[in-house]
C-alpha cells in the first residue's frame, strides 16, 4: 500500500478502522523529513497489510499539537487503536523494517490486559 495524506478529520477514523497503523509526521521544509520520505514510501510497499499514513504538521498543526510533536520527523505506530512507538528522528530502511515487524508482533492481549488493569487502578485510587 501506498502512503495516505491524513487530516486531523480523518485521523481517528484511520486509527480506529485499521489494525496496524504507522504515521510520520512531517513538513515541507524540514531536510530530514524529505531523506525519510522515500524511505517510508518504499517500506510501504512491503507491507501492503499495514496504513503508512503521513501528516504535514503545517497544514495540520491542531492534530500536531494534539500528537505532542514537538520534533520532525516523528514516527509513530498504532496497533489495535494502542499507541505502542511514537519517536523523533528519521529510521533507515532496515529500522523501519524492523519496527513494522516488531510491532505486528506484539502480544496484544498482554497490551490490552495493562490497559485494563491500569484503568482500574485509577478507578480506585
Amino acid at each position: 500500500m501506498a502512503t495516505v495524506n491524513v487530516s486531523e478529520t480523518e485521523f481517528a477514523q484511520v486509527i480506529e478502522e485499521n489494525n496496524i497503523v504507522l504515521v510520520d509526521f512531517w513538513a515541507e521544509w524540514c531536510g530530514p523529513c524529505k531523506q525519510f520520505g522515500p524511505v517510508y514510501e518504499d517500506i510501504s510497499a512491503k507491507f501492503p497489510d499495514v496504513v503508512f499514513a503521513k501528516v504535514d504538521t503545517e497544514a495540520e498543526q491542531g492534530l500536531a499539537r494534539a500528537a505532542n510533536i514537538s520534533s520532525i520527523p516523528t514516527l509513530m505506530a498504532f496497533r489495535e487503536k494502542v499507541l505502542v512507538f511514537s519517536q523523533p528522528g528519521a529510521l533507515n530502511a532496515a529500522q523501519l523494517e524492523d519496527l513494522v515487524t516488531a510491532v505486528k508482533g506484539i502480544d496484544m492481549s498482554e497490551v490490552h490486559a495493562q490497559i485494563a488493569e491500569e484503568a482500574a487502578q485509577q478507578k480506585e485510587g
